[in-house]
């Protein structure tokens, strides 16, 4: 078994100790990146489940006021502290969460059914997260600069341009990267908390009765006396847990402990008591339905909080872009979608990462869903359906990991994963109602995703297998070039062909030997393998084979790369061992050699028609591949070919 599965080395661990030390700088910067999204939730959540432009609802009543705060109090206690806090978190891959996470650990356990169809459905999870991506972003920013008509209800009509301008300004900065303005992040969230949870306390003291609703009671009482109107209640109470599934996401940025703490110390109590004193409010006044959150401050203190807010906001939207940037990064290195451009804006933080085709993608997206929508409560019935799609999922796939990993026994899975399924598909159901009035867009989103990927995934591998019947075994390659050895002209220099493996000839070196019947001094046949853990140790990074003759100049390098890097091959080639090679390599003025493949429908019923065209379609973002793979452009030659799927 090789070293870096029984033991896996990773940055981060490597980088314990400075965790350690560094830890209030992890909770404040936990605080800034992983808490934007559920810190903003209190902006919107009571005001949709109030509204009355809610196809279904609530009527203002104590009863009802007492049991929807009861609701939105024991949900978050449940989905976001015991469902991802004290267990996902547990289910960690070297340090990193996330569905993604999730879906390679799932990936180890080859073969068996049941891990299989779990990943397809982690699949739709991730795909659905696309979708949270775009509303997210939308709703919150919509949500804060709403607060403009509670300062001058003559503004109204500037809030969708105001909102359109911050998302374009949000999107445009985004190839800067994130750490220069991440350092203002934690301390705006902060006082972001600080602020609600002092709102939220002046709120409480007008009606302190409302404390009561922290209590169980009040929240079964209400879906058991009042279920109808509960039950269409949590399609809204749902939005106080968006963002769950980022607390879980950054964990590898972060650390379980940091992000823990954060929310136990600070982020839950200040959420908590925005929403007991929004409905203290309420219960006082009515009429303030129409924004609760604002309204709770001094008359001379909102445009101050509206513009926190607005702030805010930016930042959960920024976290869930940035998410939205590595989900897309891991899928393409399991090879879910195809390769794409990324851009690394951090010399220090690997994790910091552009990709240019997904924000284009996100910012016209969001774009047209502000002006389609025009409010943050029209959005409301769209944003819970990706929402609780995901949670559901997620905690699908944690019960199945947990039982082999962990081997807990049955009935404790049983009741556990149970109670908690029932909770997730109450909400999911909740918000299966709203599917006329805005639910339809993240399932069609999710969907839309989900049919790219798994195509992409299937074609992919219609692809290989159609390439290595035009490649050949490399095996007998090798023995025929050294059958051919006196009559094959020779040059000096080092020549490196990318390969998928070590099974098969490149293309590239084949065209080379039969068509301008050469060949370098030294050749590196380099294939390069992403394995299910984030990171690879240097240490670990490249095996060499010298594919049975110590002679002949001609070695296969497999280079090995955690699904959270983006492939560097001269940098993983300068790590080789002179010892290890079949003679010097001189990496530094080596030659790179790739395939480009051009696709083809053909008559092969491989797929359905509109997959094939949607297939090649999808090809056509690929990114470059001598620029994906860090090559010299100068040193680099691409040789074409084309292959029917």
């Amino acid at each position: 078994m090789p070293a870096w599965r029984r033991n896996p080395v990773t940055v981060r661990q490597q980088a314990g100790g400075a965790l350690d030390s560094a830890r209030p700088a992890l909770v404040v910067g936990a605080l800034g990146v992983v808490f934007g999204d559920i810190g903003t939730s209190p902006i919107y959540t009571l005001q949709t489940v109030f509204s009355p432009g809610d196809p279904h609802p609530v009527p203002v009543s104590a009863d009802n006021v007492f049991g929807v705060v009861s609701l939105v109090f024991w949900s978050v206690m449940i989905i976001v502290t015991v469902t991802y806090v004290l267990l996902a978190m547990r289910a960690d891959n070297d340090g990193e969460g996330g569905i993604m996470a999730l879906i390679t650990l799932l990936r180890r356990w080859k073969g068996q059914r049941a891990a299989l169809i779990l990943a397809g459905l982690g699949i739709f999870g991730a795909s659905l997260f696309f979708g949270d991506s775009m509303i997210t972003p939308a709703i919150s920013v919509l949500s804060a600069v709403e607060g403009l008509k509670v300062v001058e209800p003559s503004l109204e009509d500037l809030v969708v341009p105001i909102t359109a301008a911050i998302i374009v300004v949000l999107f445009l900065v985004q190839r800067r990267g994130t750490a220069a303005v991440g350092r203002v992040f934690g301390p705006v969230m902060i006082l972001w908390f600080l602020t609600v949870a002092v709102c939220g306390i002046s709120g409480i003291t007008r009606h302190p009765a409302i404390l009561k609703a922290l209590s169980p009671t009040y929240a079964l009482g209400f879906l058991g006396g009042h279920f109808g109107t509960a039950f269409f209640a949590l399609a809204a109470v749902v939005l106080a847990v968006t963002g769950a599934e980022a607390l879980y996401a950054d964990m590898g940025h972060f650390g379980r402990r940091a992000i823990t703490r954060a929310w136990l110390l600070l982020v839950f109590p200040a959420c908590v008591l925005s929403y007991l004193g929004q409905g203290a409010l309420i219960l006082d006044d009515p009429a303030t339905i129409s924004s609760p959150f604002f309204l709770l401050g001094p008359g001379w203190s909102r445009l101050p909080i509206v513009l926190l807010a607005t702030a805010a906001t930016v930042i959960a939207s920024q976290a869930v872009i940035t998410g939205a940037y590595s989900v897309a990064s891991q899928a393409a290195q399991l090879g879910y979608l195809p390769r794409l451009r990324i851009v690394h804006t951090s010399e220090s933080t690997v994790g910091q990462i552009y990709v240019p085709w997904v924000n284009w993608l996100l910012m016209v997206s969001v774009l047209t869903l502000v002006f389609a929508f025009r409010s943050s409560a029209a959005l409301a019935f769209a944003f819970g359906m990706a929402v609780t799609g995901t949670i559901t999922i997620t905690t699908l796939l944690f019960f199945f990991i947990a039982r082999k990993k962990w081997h807990p026994p049955w009935w404790l899975l049983v009741v556990g994963g149970g109670l908690l399924l029932i909770v997730d598909l109450l909400f999911v159901a909740a918000n299966l109602t709203k599917l006329l009035h805005g639910a339809w867009l993240p399932l069609l989103i999710g969907l839309t995703a989900f049919t790219i990927m798994i195509t992409w995934q299937r074609g992919r591998a219609i692809v290989t297998a159609e390439r290595e019947r035009h490649e050949g075994s490399l095996r007998e390659f090798v023995d025929d070039l050294r059958a051919q050895r006196q009559s094959l002209r020779q040059v000096p220099g080092t020549a490196v062909f990318l390969n998928r493996g070590k099974e098969t000839a490149p293309l590239a070196l084949r065209a080379n030997v039969e068509h301008n019947h050469v060949r370098h001094e030294h050749v590196v046949i380099l294939s390069i393998d992403t394995e299910p853990v984030p990171r690879i140790a240097d240490g670990e990074r490249t095996v060499v084979d010298e594919l049975g003759y110590a002679d002949d100049g001609i070695t296969h390098v497999s280079a090995r790369f955690g699904y959270m890097e983006t492939p560097d091959v001269p940098g993983a080639l300068r790590l080789l061992d002179p010892a290890r090679t079949e003679g010097g390599l001189a990496i530094d003025d080596a030659s790179y050699f790739l395939s480009k493949i051009e696709l083809r429908r053909g008559a092969e019923p491989t797929m359905a028609p509109w997959r094939k065209r949607l297939f090649i379609a999808t090809s056509y973002i690929t990114a470059d591949a001598a620029e994906y793979f860090r090559l010299p452009g100068d040193r680099t030659v691409i040789i074409g070919s084309h292959i029917e799927i």
